[in-house]
């Protein structure tokens, strides 16, 4: 179906480039960013429209980030982290198993601990929980809960309060706790850059996430793009630099993409829902800050990093706090793939052994 292609090229999505709702989004996006920008933010190009358009889409705006679009920017936000690989990045690498299979536990805690919680008072029945104390992988998550007959709008919302909440406050901690002076690291171009070198980058990272995509692999936007990249800048095929100018306006979109998830909620839904999700966030990330301190026991890496990696928040939402602050951008996109890989892996487990201690009882009752 064409509509579910990783990059959507049909009339469809081209169409929805031209459209009102994704010039409402310009329209709101664009003054917010700036206004963040002028007010001295943290991460401002995000977080300006993120917040921006969150309100707008609650107040009954139609808006849409077209999945071309996205698609599109998410591709060079990988390009742009790709940078980061290089040969001496092999040698580490030995190391991230260490904390890997401490984000396995991380993940194994948290499911057990905020599922819990929420059954207890949230009233959330235990697998509609289950999917929403998840730390990630909304995406493929409400593909799960659609399958087993689980609320979707609980496990949505519960997702989309947390990824704000973690969003927002995470730069303002990292800006007030972090040297800023070595962050918002985001280079100029030195030099004249071979624009068939970014051709190379774009065709081959378009190959890959196709690839990636058709067996199944986690983010393959993001991974199809950091393989490729790594791979034509370790053999020195092919690098690029972007100017700090486009990275702000991929940040921009992947903002305004964050607020346009709220399209189809309102006030009074997010309302109900705020407090235990706020609650449930703070357990995940008082869970994400103990494995950060356990595996900064194992690995010398910045604590920041550390953190950021074991944050319970979307994948290229936290890829790009990384990049802001240079947090160890590459590091921090493997623990996030590696997580969706976790969660992928034992929801599924969690949910069977759920259902053989229920045999007889369907899925709206436990």
């Amino acid at each position: 179906m064409q509509n579910n292609q990783v990059i959507p090229f049909n009339k469809e999505n081209f169409k929805q480039i031209f459209s009102i709702k994704f010039l409402l989004v310009l329209v709101v996006s664009f003054p917010s960013a700036l206004l963040a920008d002028f007010l001295k933010l943290p991460l401002a190009w995000f977080l300006g429209p993120m917040l921006a358009t969150s309100l707008a889409a609650l107040l009954g705006l139609k808006i849409r980030i077209p999945r071309l679009v996205l698609a599109s920017i998410l591709i060079l936000l990988g390009l742009y982290i790709g940078n980061y690989i290089d040969k001496d990045l092999f040698s580490q690498i030995h190391e991230w198993a260490f904390t890997s299979l401490i984000m396995f536990v991380y993940i194994l805690v948290s499911i057990f601990i905020v599922s819990k919680y929420l059954q207890k008072f949230s009233n959330y029945e235990k697998k509609t929980s289950i999917f929403s104390a998840a730390p990630g992988a909304l995406g493929p998550l409400m593909i799960l809960a659609e399958d087993q007959k689980s609320d979707l709008s609980h496990v949505a919302t519960a997702h989309l309060i947390r990824l704000i909440i973690i969003i927002t406050i995470f730069p303002f901690f990292v800006n007030s706790f972090y040297n800023v002076e070595n962050g918002n690291n985001i280079p100029q171009v030195f030099g004249d850059q071979n624009e068939y070198h970014l051709l190379a980058l774009i065709v081959f990272s378009i190959c890959l996430i196709h690839l990636f995509d058709k067996i199944k692999f986690p983010a393959a936007l993001l991974s199809g793009t950091l393989v490729a990249s790594g791979i034509l800048q370790i053999t020195e095929i092919a690098s690029y630099q972007f100017s700090s100018n486009i990275v702000d306006y991929c940040l921009l979109i992947l903002g305004s993409s964050v607020g346009c998830r709220f399209a189809d909620k309102t006030f009074s839904e997010i309302s109900k829902n705020a407090f235990h999700s706020l609650v449930a966030t703070s357990l995940l990330v008082i869970l994400g800050l103990i494995a950060a301190y356990i595996a900064s026991l194992v690995i010398d890496k910045n604590i920041f990093s550390l953190i950021l990696s074991y944050c319970p928040g979307g994948i290229y939402e936290v890829a790009v706090i990384a990049i802001f602050f240079d947090l160890d951008p590459e590091f921090v996109s493997f623990h996030h793939i590696i997580r969706l890989l976790i969660i992928l892996f034992i929801v599924p487990v969690i949910l069977k052994i759920v259902s053989k201690k229920n045999p007889s009882k369907n899925y709206d009752g436990f």
